[in-house]
């Protein structure tokens, strides 16, 4: 605390984070050395006291807190089931209480087993309280009903939009580049003060949570084009994800991150295309440092390029057309889209692509347009298309095959 008010705390809290864990893990299994659970069972009418009442007390101050402070009903309540449980400074204070002979030592551990339980209760209250508040505060369904027909007043008329959200910096600087492109777009922030600037800006941006599939629907989901998560938390991402593929599993989404430590795991939960922080920047100091010792400019956007094709695969290719035909794009990798014929019906798919290995397999949908997992072991069926990857002349050479 006396360093955070100097000059240097940022230097002291990156030298301590990586202890953070470790001390709070120590800390957490010390308090459970503590706890004797056979004078739980033999007190359990106490401890089933000290659960309820402490914490239907702290409910009901929160609550009245937040009432007073400005807060609605429905938010109030929900504020007060969110921090009624015990918290870890209480096991501070617990030890404290004890060692200084402020509590008598039968109470110790009734105490102790009280503040566990109820921490141990906070998830499952937590998951509940959306239906309790809504059963106890008659205003609730209807704020929220107004909310969301503010955020699908704002996205009416969006048509072919990109759905961003979380307008932090990162989700502020895409909308820049899609406004500058005349591309539409609608965000969702849970940011109030953020919300309420933007908004006085001009930008189309609302309050409204990306997890719920009524906010996303109210943004017009299933009339956007394409979704941007600018958001790192994970849990909160794969919560959007799971959401946005419930609802629209066709629609493609790009996903920020910090690292690339959970690439797979969002890839697997629908992200189209993950895009890590870590290696952009690391792009980015790798080209200053190549143009500043003196790499020619076009070889630096080359490197960039290349590596850049390496790590995402949306960019390994493109779709070419008539005015594409130079000699330098014919060497290069594009995408192009094939219509499967019936003679290929009942075949998998990968003896399909079997005299084809100069080409990967990019993406793959059903004749109703439904996304397919590219999988050896597919079936294929007449009718759906498979974009494939690779050179103009092995392209050439499966649109041959293809067509047999």
């Amino acid at each position: 605390m006396l360093i955070s008010e100097t000059e240097y705390r940022i230097q002291v809290e990156a030298q301590i984070r990586p202890f953070h864990d470790v001390l709070l893990g120590l800390f957490f299994i010390t308090i459970g050395m503590l706890l004797d659970w056979r004078l739980i069972w033999l007190q359990w009418p106490l401890v089933l006291a000290l659960v309820t009442v402490p914490v239907l007390f702290k409910l009901g101050l929160v609550a009245l807190l937040a009432r007073l402070l400005g807060a609605s009903s429905g938010v109030a309540l929900r504020t007060g089931l969110y921090l009624a449980q015990a918290g870890e400074f209480g096991f501070v204070l617990l030890t404290l209480s004890r060692r200084e002979g402020l509590l008598a030592p039968e109470l110790f551990n009734p105490i102790l087993a009280a503040m566990v339980l109820s921490m141990l209760a906070t998830p499952f209250i937590i998951m509940g309280s959306n239906r309790l508040v809504m059963r106890l505060v008659a205003s609730e369904w209807l704020q929220q009903s107004l909310q969301m027909t503010r955020i699908a007043s704002q996205s009416i008329n969006a048509q072919g939009h990109v759905l961003i959200c979380g307008y932090g910096r990162s989700g502020q600087a895409m909308a820049r580049v899609l406004e500058q492109e005349g591309i539409p777009y609608m965000a969702l922030d849970l940011d109030p003060d953020r919300v309420r600037q933007a908004r006085a800006a001009g930008h189309a941006v609302a309050f409204g949570d990306a997890a719920k599939p009524q906010a996303l629907i109210a943004a017009g989901l299933n009339r956007a084009s394409a979704v941007v998560i600018t958001t790192l938390d994970l849990h909160g991402v794969m919560q959007v994800l799971g959401s946005i593929r419930a609802q629209a599993p066709q629609l493609p989404v790009i996903v920020r991150t910090q690292t690339d430590r959970d690439l797979d795991k969002l890839r697997a939960a629908g992200a189209t295309e993950v895009v890590p922080e870590s290696h952009e920047g690391s792009l980015m100091l790798a080209g200053h440092a190549l143009a500043l010792v003196g790499v020619p400019m076009r070889r630096v956007v080359r490197i960039m390029r290349d590596q850049r094709d390496q790590r995402y695969r949306l960019l390994r290719g493109w779709f070419h057309g008539a005015d594409d035909a130079s000699v330098d794009e014919l060497a290069e990798e594009r995408l192009q889209a094939f219509t499967l014929p019936d003679a290929v019906e009942g075949r998998r798919l990968a003896d399909v692509l079997a005299p084809l290995e100069a080409l990967r397999p990019i993406s793959m949908r059903s004749h109703t347009g439904a996304p397919l997992p590219i999988d050896p072991d597919t079936v294929l069926q007449g009718g759906e298309t498979l974009v494939l990857s690779g050179t103009a002349e092995p392209l050439a050479r499966a649109a041959n095959v293809l067509a047999a």
